[in-house]
């Protein structure tokens, strides 16, 4: 038989670890609390007033598709569709993000305590996932049901467990996945999904979160939200009426037919497969607290940091890999490099040559992209045998800021070519670089993606970035990484990680400093180029905040 869980609130033994009872003190004080909010919290109170001619406001989707993909607190903003690098030297994914379980009944305040935690984590990147979004898809008979309150939403069979747990399963490996975007008024979904991104801390809440044995092998920690019934029915009231707009007979009705016996039945036995049993809800703060300690420690034992040092020492003296195409030196090829190399030479050339480069190398690579034989007729009435691009489309995909400077020269020899942008910025306290934005055009999956960075030093943010292209479905082969200048450090770890990736640049330069910037190199191209004042020796932004 499994042991009971924690909870949160038991008496402390010598023998049992540390738990979140109150002082008797406080005890008393929030036992009289207690009770005030109770009597305060009339149904009547809570109930939408009639006749007031106000309509209440509505939430119709369990996931709002402008939403911005944060969290803002008192303290902090909180990134909630971001994700960390968790990648070593070689590209791949050392330890899997960290799932938490919140379970309880239907309105026992879940989503509170899930938010609460995230606040109290302090950590940047978190996904909140929650099993509301994914209801099955209902059939026209049960759509009527649902319609009169005749089906049963707080049942096993109600949900989609195959594709929460495949969707579990990407978000702790990092991937991107597409979630449901549920529609409650209407009992269905709707036609757009949300994107969500892996993190450091994957928050799974619902009041089925514990009923399939597959689900619970994924979770981490389990968290039983453990809240008196007649609370849970007065916040249940107070939701489906003012913001889902129901009646409160229909939702009486089903709270009796259909959410208290499924309580019964299917969710308070899961109870004892939590770790720890949360008393009183979101009030109950102690209980929250060694949470998120217990959380911390084990966020400190998984902790992976972006090792330059191995980077740099992982491939020395190893021959450059053959998928390193590096465009032919010619006396106008080093021209140029003398030109934007020369620290004396002004903002304005600087622009100039640095953007014949650009058109040179786009052109170069663009000749590694699939052809087939094709026969046109001139305007002579002859056949010419000729070639075609054999792909569905090219999409460019700069890194910002430097990477932007890239895109006129590919818009000016593909046409209609599609842009997207990814922001990735170094963490200056772990020196590890993180995703913080990107913009994808819609079935990328399908194209040849030319990924534009200026400078590749140490590989880190090139090496980022095709991860978020792979999590997205774009297939290794398909990804070309463009830059005007590289260190050799840099080529071996993007090659060895990425074997298929091609990588295309005007220059291979051998070394990086102990500051990580390539020697000679060009400087911080993104100030020279936008003409941005330099930073201080050792700030220097290129490097650190994009450590490409």
């Amino acid at each position: 038989m499994a042991a009971p869980p924690a909870r949160a609130d038991a008496d402390p033994s010598p023998t049992s670890p540390p738990t979140a009872r109150d002082p008797p003190g406080r005890q008393a004080e929030k036992s009289e609390t207690a009770c005030e909010e109770r009597n305060a919290e009339s149904l009547d109170r809570l109930l939408p007033p009639v006749g007031t001619g106000h309509s209440p406001r509505k939430r119709t989707t369990s996931q709002c598709k402008s939403e911005p993909p944060l969290l803002r607190t008192s303290k902090r903003t909180i990134y909630t569709a971001g994700r960390p690098p968790w990648y070593n030297e070689h590209g791949t994914q050392s330890k899997e993000a960290f799932a938490i379980g919140l379970g309880g009944g239907s309105a026992s305040g879940k989503t509170t305590v899930a938010r609460m935690i995230i606040e109290a984590l302090d950590v940047p990147w978190v996904v909140l996932l929650s099993m509301d979004s994914f209801y099955k898809v209902l059939t026209e008979q049960q759509q009527e049901q649902a319609a009169h309150n005749n089906f049963n939403f707080d049942h096993p069979d109600a949900f989609d467990f195959d594709l929460i747990i495949s969707t579990l399963k990407k978000l702790k490996q990092g991937k991107s996945v597409k979630v449901p975007i549920y529609d409650f008024t209407t009992h269905s979904r709707k036609k757009d999904w949300k994107t969500l991104y892996g993190a450091n801390v994957i928050i799974f809440e619902g009041i089925m979160a514990f009923a399939d044995k597959t689900l619970l092998e994924l979770l981490d920690m389990k968290i039983f939200v453990d809240t008196d019934s007649d609370i849970r029915l007065v916040r249940r009231l107070r939701r489906d009426i003012s913001e889902r707009g129901r009646d409160i007979e229909g939702v009486i009705k089903q709270y009796n037919k259909f959410v208290k016996p499924s309580f019964d039945q299917y969710i308070q036995p899961t109870m004892r497969l939590a770790d720890i049993v949360v008393p009183r809800g979101s009030g109950n703060t102690v209980a929250i607290d060694l949470i998120v300690q217990h959380v911390h420690s084990q966020l400190e034992e998984r902790k992976l940091r972006w090792d330059m040092a191995a980077l740099a020492s992982a491939h020395q003296c190893h021959p450059l890999p053959r998928t390193l195409s590096v465009l032919k030196s010619t006396p106008q090829v080093r021209g140029m490099h003398t030109i934007i190399r020369d620290k004396e030479t002004s903002r304005d050339e600087f622009i100039f040559y640095s953007k014949r480069l650009m058109r040179l190398l786009i052109e170069h690579a663009l000749s590694f992209l699939p052809f087939q034989d094709c026969v046109v007729r001139t305007p002579q009435g002859q056949d010419y045998a000729g070639k075609c691009y054999a792909g569905k489309q090219i999409t460019g995909v700069s890194i910002l800021r430097a990477g932007e400077t890239m895109e006129p020269a590919l818009r000016a020899v593909c046409k209609d070519v599609r842009i997207g942008t990814i922001l990735i910025q170094t963490n200056q306290l772990t020196g590890e670089p993180e995703l913080h934005y990107l913009r994808l055009p819609k079935d990328i999956s399908d194209d040849h993606v030319i990924l534009m960075d200026c400078t590749v030093s140490t590989g880190a943010a090139a090496m980022m970035a095709v991860r978020v292209l792979l999590d997205h479905d774009v297939p290794e082969d398909k990804i070309f990484l463009l830059s005007l200048l590289m260190a050799e450090m840099g080529v071996h770890s993007v090659a060895y990680a990425f074997p298929r990736v091609r990588i295309i640049t005007t220059a291979v330069d051998k070394r990086v400093n102990d500051l990580f910037r390539i020697i000679p190199g060009i400087g911080n191209f993104g100030d020279r180029y936008f003409g941005t004042d330099a930073v201080p020796d050792g700030s220097d932004e290129e490097e650190v905040a994009y450590t490409g």
